[in-house]
């Protein structure tokens, strides 16, 4: 049976609407999985290794940059927790798109998550190879290589079940908040005892010796505001998960609700302290803020371990990314829009066709690994975070037609609400929109990628010309 949407009589409290790609899977995972998820989508690459450069940038104003862009990245993720008690799935937006905005809808939501990931997984591999290259046993190792077995190895895992892909969620991300715990702990002690750092006396002396908060003017805490929202990039995974959890209704509130304060603990309370701890100019893109802490610590082995664990946050990333991507393809090419073998699934119950699908585009992230090592992060960064504003917007737009159609009474929303709606999902989109000015004027790779803009609209509509009549063949026998 194929999904579509139902017209006529008014729905009831859940929706009448049928989505063929939810058919087939496990319901293995389990509520300390989705926690884990929901943690691990709100810590990821995009702070461990990118707030080295950001804050070298903007300067203590990275905290301000991560407070407000977490609010948005809530108002996502809320919304999109509302869309999954109306009616969990593993299509996720892709699949509410296609309720309350039709095939084409569904079509540009899912090739535009589709883009967020490809590019992410070149970005998780990318950072792994980066990460690796901190001991003197990878260094010899080609960026190249490093980045190929980081691939192979989260992809293995992924094949085998949503139980195993779930096990190793919830270690990463357990390995992910002890380590910032751990460091935030160390931290304030560090700040409230005024212990060295290489030379330099920790404290809020730290932040107005040297330039204060915005120590380059506002503009630059601006203009990172795109790296930010890469920060962010698998929030929405915990929406994924909910068609393959047991009982979302009692699991999926708590979960999303609990994101918001891990952002203002995590990353702007990890950022407050990073600032205090050492000078912003002692941080670079080129290594993890938290390694350059302790390894200014000068104690043995701390600078390694934090290593390490910034290495498994890349392949959290990569995990998730993976995961996500088969699911969000297999909903697609049920309907037709996706290539037909992304909609395999092998006995483990993993849509392997999607899985490996998005791996190939990592391999070519192995490739641009080979010809540019010192540019590839940056680059396909930019292209990610086009990705993420496009599925963010598409989230926020469904929402939008869901709660307009709540009030014509078609549907019933459930008591967990994304709030101060439609004024949310507006507000939300504005910032979109003004994440992808900013990008304009930062100019370099920044611009570049906004003028790719067209050439990724032409793409999808060309690409729409090519599968609409197979669309319509499979509505039609549904």
């Amino acid at each position: 049976m194929s999904d579509r949407t139902l017209t006529g009589a008014p729905a009831p409290a859940s929706s009448s609407h049928v989505d063929a790609g939810d058919e087939g899977y496990s319901k293995d995972l389990k509520s300390r999985h989705i926690n884990m998820i929901a943690i691990g989508g709100a810590i990821g690459t995009g702070l461990f290794l990118g707030a080295g450069g950001r804050l070298h940038g903007a300067g203590p104003s990275l905290a301000i940059a991560y407070a407000v862009c977490g609010i948005f990245a809530f108002f996502v993720v809320r919304a999109l927790g509302e869309l999954v008690l109306y009616r969990p799935s593993s299509g996720a937006f892709v699949s509410y798109a296609r309720e309350f905005m039709g095939e084409k809808g569904a079509y540009t939501a899912g090739w535009l998550y589709f883009l967020n990931w490809s590019t992410t997984t070149v970005a998780d591999i990318t950072a792994a190879a980066t990460y690796a290259h901190f001991w003197s046993m990878f260094t010899s190792i080609p960026q190249w290589a490093l980045a190929l077995v980081a691939l192979a190895v989260v992809l293995t895992a992924n094949l085998i079940s949503v139980k195993y892909f779930g096990e190793m969620e919830f270690w990463f991300s357990l390995v992910k908040v002890a380590a910032l715990a751990i460091f935030l702990v160390v931290a304030i002690y560090l700040v409230a005892t005024s212990h060295d750092i290489g030379g330099h006396t920790p404290g809020l002396s730290t932040i107005t010796d040297n330039g204060g908060i915005f120590p380059s003017g506002v503009m630059p805490m601006l203009l990172v505001v795109q790296g930010v929202v890469f920060a962010y990039a698998s929030v929405e995974l915990c929406g994924v998960a909910a068609g393959e959890t047991e009982n979302p209704e009692k699991i999926m509130p708590k979960a999303i609700n609990s994101i918001m304060w891990r952002v203002g603990l995590f990353y702007v309370g990890s950022v407050v302290l990073l600032a205090m701890l050492l000078p912003y100019t002692s941080y670079s893109a080129d290594q993890s803020p938290f390694v350059t802490v302790f390894d200014k610590l000068g104690i043995p082995g701390t600078a390694g371990i934090m290593n390490l664990v910034v290495l498994t946050a890349a392949l959290s990333s990569l995990n998730s990314g993976l995961y996500s991507t088969g699911r969000i393809l297999r909903s697609m090419a049920m309907s037709g829009s996706a290539p037909k073998f992304t909609a395999r699934m092998n006995k483990g119950k993993v849509p392997y066709g999607g899985v490996l699908f998005t791996a190939a585009f990592g391999l070519a992230g192995v490739g641009l690994n080979y010809l540019m090592p010192a540019d590839a992060f940056e680059l396909v960064l930019n292209f990610a975070s086009l990705g993420i504003l496009g599925t963010w917007a598409m989230v926020m737009i469904c929402s939008l037609f869901f709660w307009r159609r709540a009030q014509n009474g078609l549907v019933e929303r459930p008591a967990y609400r994304l709030p101060w709606a439609p004024y949310t999902q507006i507000v939300t989109l504005v910032f979109l929109l003004s994440v992808l000015v900013l990008m304009w004027c930062d100019g370099g790779v920044g611009r570049t990628t906004v003028l790719c803009v067209p050439a990724i609209g032409a793409a999808l509509v060309g690409g729409w010309f090519l599968v609409r009549r197979r669309v319509a063949e499979i509505a039609a026998r549904g």
